[in-house]
């Protein structure tokens, strides 16, 4: 199967170099519009690579900390919210490989498949940094503003709510894992 998606993945990566070759052509490098053909090119990449490769987070900051799981913070930065509306259409379909899939799969899977949705937005955010860097340079408060719109609401919001849903998965596994420890 990866044999054949190979050729495939060749002409995502072109398609998207093309992409960009021409959004810079059109808009140049450092406009906003720019930026955002760069993130969503890192995003599409990580989604249609998937079965031959995964992006991850660096080591440092795959682990998930207390203060992470800590429900009064997700509350308060309404996390839960954004969680369901992710499950409405049409946003239920950006990434369907995040749901667990009854009958047809296992807990690791899904911890995997959420990890990898995960460092996907992680380098997709990381794509926007620098260009909002350079508007904050060149004082552009107007592109400042909308690429830090995009970069909470395409990226750390997802990521917040990937890594609430990680914790909640791990949890699941340490139980299975003791229950199966017992019977064995």
């Amino acid at each position: 199967m990866a044999s054949r998606q190979h050729p495939m993945l060749v002409i995502l990566l072109l398609a998207f170099a093309v992409s960009l070759y021409f959004a810079e052509q059109a808009v140049g490098f450092a406009s906003p519009w720019f930026a955002l053909v760069a993130m969503f090119s890192v995003l599409g990449v990580a989604a249609f690579s998937q079965p031959l490769f995964v992006l991850g987070v660096p080591k440092a900051l795959r682990g998930l900390r207390a203060w992470e799981s800590a429900p009064q913070l997700h509350a308060l930065l309404h996390v839960p919210a954004f969680g369901k509306l992710l499950t409405r259409r049409p946003l239920s379909y950006l990434n369907r490989s995040v749901y667990l899939r009854p009958g047809a799969d296992d807990v690791a899977n899904l911890r995997a498949r959420i990890e990898a949705a995960e460092a996907a937005h992680f380098w997709a955010a990381l794509v926007l940094v620098p260009f909002i860097g350079s508007a904050l340079v060149r004082r552009s408060w107007s592109a400042v503003m909308g690429l830090m719109l995009v970069e909470v609401v395409v990226n750390v919001y997802p990521i917040l709510h990937l890594r609430a849903v990680r914790g909640r998965v791990e949890r699941v596994e340490s139980r299975r894992s003791k229950r199966f420890e017992a019977v064995v």
